[in-house]
């Protein structure tokens, strides 16, 4: 399940996507036109910057802007910043790997192999669709 956190963040990315033609946004303004919790969306947008999807400025004429084209950022990107792993299960995981507790074989097991088949369409449907993807509206980009 997808948490808060992460709907908001990519809410707050499409949206800066959608205006970066239009310069530096304020979260103020992302805030309202979003309905995103203005405190929780700068820890959103920080923890976006420091991971290099966004770019900011201080003061007046300051704000967030994207740090790369949207057809670069992916909602697995994105995902994974936030909430860290795709995978439901630690064994599977490509990035967050960890040895199940209760497992005897992972080569034998059953729940491991189909959560691996699960991993695998979810990474490649969430890797392959873009920030771009979901400006324009096509939500099921399969590259």
């Amino acid at each position: 399940m997808l948490s808060k956190k992460v709907k908001y963040a990519i809410k707050a990315i499409v949206y800066i996507a959608k205006r970066n033609d239009d310069g530096w946004l304020l979260i103020s303004e992302i805030a309202e036109q979003e309905k995103i919790p203005k405190k929780f969306l700068e820890q959103i947008l920080l923890e976006m910057r420091k991971h290099t999807l966004l770019h900011s400025r201080r003061g007046k004429d300051g704000g967030y802007k994207l740090a790369k084209d949207p057809a670069e950022i992916t909602m697995g990107q994105i995902i994974r910043i936030v909430d860290g792993p795709l995978a439901q299960i630690p064994c599977v995981s490509k990035l967050y790997y960890q040895k199940c507790e209760e497992c005897i074989d992972e080569e034998t097991c059953t729940i491991r192999n189909v959560m691996q088949k699960v991993r695998d369409a979810s990474a490649g449907i969430l890797d392959a669709t873009t920030i771009q993807d979901l400006v324009v509206g096509n939500h099921f980009a399969m590259k």
